[in-house]
């Protein structure tokens, strides 16, 4: 008895130390839960998407010089749709401080892969900055991205700087917004036109 209590015992172990190291070693380069600053590295492109919704399709080479947030997000996640008050009010309250918002639309069922469900769900939630549908994730993958919803903060030249998944930290990610608005251009920021309404 006392043998068979004793694998149990061990057994629960393995299972146990298996279980918290295993995010780690599914992604080691997250980090703290992928929250926060990160080493700079060049931002990919946006390249592969579409269609595009609120605007003409936008690549990062033209944006350099501002300040980008890509948001990964999917319209049926609840997670997701609770943040994008917070994504929705960053892009209005700092557009014209030089912060674009892209939304990266990428389908975890087959009906968000429709054109049609994205746009009226962008409609309904009042998205106002632009979306690029990822129906081949070739952005997410791209991105090395694994989670609804995922931000990622570029700086005016064209590195990520920031990256959060999931849910929270909402002042953490708006101050992280802030400081790189706050940081000078190394070239003239180039004017983006943004839609108002959804095409």
């Amino acid at each position: 008895m006392s043998k068979t209590i004793t694998a149990l015992l061990t057994a629960a172990v393995v299972i146990v130390v298996a279980l918290a190291i295993a995010p780690a070693l599914a992604w080691p380069e997250a980090g703290a839960h992928g929250k926060g600053a990160i080493a700079s590295t060049v931002a990919p492109d946006l390249a592969g998407g579409g269609p595009w919704i609120n605007s003409e399709p936008l690549s990062l080479p033209k944006l350099r010089g501002q300040v980008v947030l890509v948001e990964f997000w999917t319209y049926s996640c609840i997670n997701c749709i609770r943040v994008l008050p917070h994504v929705s009010r960053w892009h209005e309250r700092y557009a014209a401080q030089g912060l674009v918002v892209i939304g990266v639309h990428t389908p975890e069922y087959g009906y968000e892969r429709v054109g049609a469900n994205v746009r009226a769900a962008v409609k309904r939630l009042g998205i106002g900055y632009p979306v690029v549908q990822d129906n081949g994730f070739r952005i997410w993958n791209a991105y090395g991205n694994r989670y609804w919803p995922a931000l990622y903060l570029i700086d005016r030249q064209g590195r990520i700087v920031y990256r959060h998944f999931g849910e929270g930290d909402y002042a953490v990610t708006e101050a992280a917004i802030r400081e790189q608005l706050a940081r000078p251009s190394a070239a003239p920021a180039p004017r983006v036109t943004i839609a108002g309404a959804v095409r």
